[in-house]
Order: structure tokens, then C-alpha cells, then sequence
């Protein structure tokens, strides 16, 4: 069961004013004064921590905010020695500031919040955060925990910034996810958290519950370093196994939460993987990188929680910058599009390969 939800996003905090600002088509990215030649100054950066703030000490402010957030959002104590604590990220700070380890910023967190216990930290690129779920789901099926809080921070760096300029994955204009018209990605950053808790237990408490997370899906491309693998395949072998996990069909999706970062490659290889999933007439389909910006590890997370949203008020926002769809599929377009019964996959992409699926089945009052 996920019985609480948080994230941080340039978009504010508050769970349910962000929900309205991306159903309304409300973007955070904006201009970022850099030091460097980028191809592009515009970011998703969140004010109330701000840019000029030491990235580390950014990636453990958004962390704190955040988990607190969510334990205060199921109505659990930060100091529940039983609630384990999984945490994604990509590189976070490190490309940029020397840190003790990987893993230190989880640690810090962990304390900041009064947590005895330690975090297990996941680092698997821009499904880092997704990964982190993917991981407490298991933890809790298999008793090691009754309640697991997971989920995915990363913050926008000077490093990253320039590595994207110079891969070409980011975008001299602008956003425009499956659009004919994609040129590249925009960076975002952001935290989020989702507490899974074992269904006994949420029913012990009396806890409200937001969904089901029914079931998980990975694989790895094993093609390269950054590049997806053209043919899709691991794409399509990630939602079939998360499928196969909860013991639905692709019929049973009313909705899709797709990765969408606007790089021609890969809005071209996940297209292609989705239509071969669910034909030109299969479930509506919304990405939120417009809004956002590509928040790498944190992605996963986000985007989680947006596709639990969509599911509790049956709508998603609009896809941003979309006027000339890549492929036939059914996208959000416009403004907020209605959605059927159905469940909910949130689907992320990352470097390296990483493919990873959730799905999520919304709850009747």
C-alpha cells in the first residue's frame, strides 16, 4: 500500500498546489546563470534552496525537506526504528564537490530527521528513483520491514550542466517531449518519497491509502553508456515483466506515465517500445519533464507520484511543448485529459541502460 506521499519540485511542495500547477500546464524551468558556455541557461531549479548553495548541502536540504514531509504525510513518527529508509539519487553532488562517499548525503539525511537506522542507498542513473521503490516493495513483501519510505533526490550541478552540453543531450530550445521538433533535454532537480507499507500494517494503524503498488519491472539494454539500445527491446522486456508481476495485461492500463526527456533517441525508442506494448489506441499516456526538467535520479520518484495523483483524481496534466506527436499515440495534449479505470505504469529510462516499470492501482473510498 502507499499510504504517504511527498515531493520538492521547482513547482513548490505542497502536495496537492504542485498537482494543480502541472494539471494547469505550469513550467519551473527558467533562466540559470552559469559561469560556463552551455548550450542552454534554462533549468528547473527550486528557490527556497538556492542555486548558489553548495550542491551537497542542496542534495541533503531537498533530502531532509522531503522525508520528513513523507513521514509527517502517513502519520509516522521520523524516528520509527522499524520503517526502513531507501534512497536514490544519480551522481547528486558528487561530480562537483569531493564527498566521503557515494552514500553519505542518505546518511545525513537519515540523521537530520532523527532516523536510527540506515538508509540503503541505489544508484542506478535517472531509475535510480524508481529503483529505490522498486526495492522497499520487495522489502516489505518479503517482511524484512512493515513500512519502507523510498523514493529519489538529485540536484541541478555546474558538472552536470556542462556534461549534458556536451553529450548534445540537452536542448538549445526548449522541452518538447514526442514532438516531431525534440532537440534534447532540459535539466530539473527536485526530491520526492512514497512510504510502501505492508497492507497489515496499513490497516492496523487505520492509515489513508493513496494506491496499491501491485507490481515492478527491470532490465538493462547492455548496449552502452548512455545510448538507449534503438530496438527497444529492454523497454518493452521492463513493462512486460512489471506486468507479469501484478498478473495483469496491457488492457488493464487506463494510464502511462512515460520518461519522455525530449532527446530524439530516446523519445523515438520508447515510442516505438509503447506502441509495440499497447498499440495506437492504448492507455493515456503524459510525461512531465516540461514542467520539471529531467531530475535524473530523482525522476523516477516524481514521476511515481504523479502517476499516483493521476490515478486518485483520474486526470493528467498536459504534456508541454507538444503540438506534433512522434508517433500515434494517445498523449496528453492541451490541457488535463480525464482517465478511464484502469492501473497506472510510471516508466523510466536511465543511462546505462537501466529500464524500470511501476505499476499502481488507485483505490475506491
Amino acid at each position: 500500500m502507499i499510504t504517504g506521499l511527498a515531493w520538492d519540485t521547482p513547482l513548490g511542495r505542497d502536495l496537492d498546489a504542485v498537482w494543480e500547477r502541472l494539471c494547469a500546464g505550469d513550467s519551473g524551468l527558467a533562466p540559470v546563470d552559469s559561469p560556463h558556455p552551455l548550450r542552454n541557461n534554462l533549468a528547473a531549479v527550486i528557490d527556497a534552496v538556492p542555486y548558489g548553495t553548495p550542491p551537497g548541502k542542496r542534495q541533503r536540504l531537498l533530502a531532509t525537506r522531503a522525508l520528513a514531509a513523507a513521514f509527517a504525510d502517513a502519520g509516522l513518527p521520523t524516528a520509527d526504528p522499524e520503517a526502513g529508509l531507501v534512497l536514490g539519487t544519480s551522481f547528486g553532488a558528487s561530480l562537483d564537490e569531493a564527498e566521503p562517499t557515494l552514500h553519505a548525503w542518505a546518511d545525513d539525511a537519515a540523521a537530520d530527521i532523527g532516523h536510527p537506522g540506515t538508509p540503503v542507498c541505489v544508484m542506478t542513473a535517472c531509475s535510480a528513483g524508481s529503483d529505490a521503490i522498486a526495492l522497499a516493495h520487495t522489502l516489505v513483501r518479503a517482511g524484512r520491514h512493515r513500512v519502507c519510505v523510498a523514493g529519489g533526490v538529485d540536484v541541478v550541478t555546474e558538472a552536470k550542466r556542462l556534461g549534458h552540453s556536451a553529450l548534445g543531450t540537452m536542448s538549445p530550445t526548449g522541452l518538447r517531449a514526442f514532438d516531431r521538433a525534440r532537440d534534447g533535454m532540459l535539466l530539473g532537480e527536485g526530491a520526492a518519497f512514497v512510504v510502501v507499507e505492508h497492507p497489515d500494517s496499513a490497516r492496523e494503524r487505520g492509515a489513508r491509502v493513496y494506491a496499491r503498488l501491485r507490481g515492478a519491472g527491470a532490465a538493462n539494454d547492455a548496449a552502452g553508456l548512455t545510448a538507449p539500445d534503438p530496438s527497444g527491446r529492454a523497454v518493452v522486456r521492463a513493462v512486460e515483466r512489471c506486468l507479469a508481476s501484478a498478473d495483469l495485461a496491457p488492457a488493464d492500463v487506463a494510464v502511462v506515465n512515460a520518461h519522455g526527456t525530449g532527446t530524439p533517441l530516446n523519445d523515438e525508442v520508447e515510442a516505438r517500445s509503447l506502441l509495440e506494448l499497447f498499440g495506437d489506441d492504448g492507455p493515456l499516456m503524459f510525461a512531465t519533464k516540461g514542467a520539471f526538467g529531467h531530475s535524473l535520479g530523482a525522476t523516477g520518484a516524481i514521476e511515481a507520484v504523479a502517476t499516483v495523483l493521476a490515478l486518485r483524481d483520474r486526470r493528467v496534466p498536459p504534456v508541454i511543448g507538444l503540438s506534433d506527436p512522434v508517433a500515434p499515440l494517445r498523449l496528453a495534449t492541451g490541457s488535463a485529459q480525464p482517465v478511464g479505470v484502469g492501473a497506472g505504469l510510471s516508466l523510466t529510462l536511465g543511462f546505462g541502460g537501466f529500464n524500470t516499470c511501476l505499476l499502481f492501482e488507485g483505490v475506491r473510498e
